[in-house]
């Protein structure tokens, strides 16, 4: 048995020698970071700099932005320095760091898409009600409990992972997962299994309530006039896509951990891993920026100098 202290850092399995290939993947994946910070970053400065867009739809969508962000920052530097190293391994500090990172964001993804439908769910089904439901102080409480949830429980699951003695270190995955962690463990994990299907559960009854919202809003447009289904479609559609985008790219990470997909070529199971935690920062801002009018205006007005 391997006591936890002596496993110092972790080795990193899925990634292979590219050769010289490795300069032109670093630049590839320094592009997407890159894109993915600078329009995050727009939005984010669009939205707090202009008092119209100061209203409980955009507020949220600033905190799933500033999210983006907070992701990424967890995943793309380590990723990079990867790409370049010819050993690759990480110390057991950074990856505690980085499952923090990672993890916290997938939960702050759901409770911030779970505030944006029930702010959908009212302004579209409560149209009359929606001002004195909604007020600004009832948005700040609901974007303090959304970034409160995962930095309440995700420090709960590392400080039941990291006291794990372990007998081994290698970790099948180009990035720290707490769910290979505890895979290493020399003995009994029952508390962190209970632990983490209990966090996993309370996730999945937020994603139900997010469903719940959307079957309400979708009732209401069927049986509404054209102008209530309009309204829907234009502020719904990206919520959606966003909210389909995310699941399905948590769903191909929870199948490719639990499942033996030896079969699967290396690359694809790389490329599985790590769509979740690429693609909805990527395309969010797009899907966002694009579809919602009043962001799509004060964009081509801030990049064309008009403002």
């Amino acid at each position: 048995m391997i006591n936890s202290s002596k496993v110092s850092y972790f080795i990193l399995s899925p990634y292979f020698d590219t050769g010289h290939l490795k300069y032109l993947l670093f630049m590839i994946v320094m592009c997407i970071y890159v894109v993915i910070v600078g329009s995050n970053l727009l939005l984010i400065v669009v939205i707090c700099m202009n008092r119209s867009l100061h209203e409980p739809m955009y507020l949220f969508l600033c905190s799933l932005f500033v999210n983006e962000l907070f992701g990424s920052t967890g995943l793309f530097p380590f990723l990079l320095v990867q790409i370049l190293s010819d050993i690759h391994t990480l110390s057991a500090p950074l990856c505690f760091l980085q499952i923090f990172f990672v993890y916290s964001y997938g939960s702050l993804e759901f409770t911030n898409l779970a505030v944006m439908s029930y702010d959908r769910y009212l302004a579209i089904c409560y149209p009359l009600q929606y001002n004195t439901r909604m007020t600004y102080k009832k948005t700040a409480i609901l974007i303090a409990l959304t970034w409160l949830y995962p930095f309440i429980g995700i420090p709960v699951l590392l400080s039941l992972s990291i006291p794990l003695q372990r007998c081994g270190n290698i970790m099948n995955k180009v990035y720290c997962d707490n769910y290979y962690v505890v895979k290493l463990a020399c003995y009994d994990t029952t508390v962190n299994n209970v632990y983490g299907l209990t966090y996993t559960t309370a996730l999945i009854c937020i994603v139900t309530l997010i469903l719940y919202s959307y079957m309400k809003i979708f009732r209401v447009c069927f049986s509404g006039c054209k102008q209530t289904r309009q309204k829907a479609v234009s502020t719904c559609t990206p919520h959606l896509a966003s909210l389909l985008n995310f699941s399905f790219g948590i769903f191909f990470e929870i199948i490719q951990s639990r499942f033996n997909i030896k079969n699967v070529p290396n690359i694809v199971r790389i490329f599985l891993s790590l769509y979740w935690l690429t693609c909805p920062p990527l395309l969010n801002p797009v899907l966002y920026g694009l579809n919602l009018t009043k962001i799509r205006i004060v964009c081509k007005s801030l990049v064309f100098g008009k403002l």
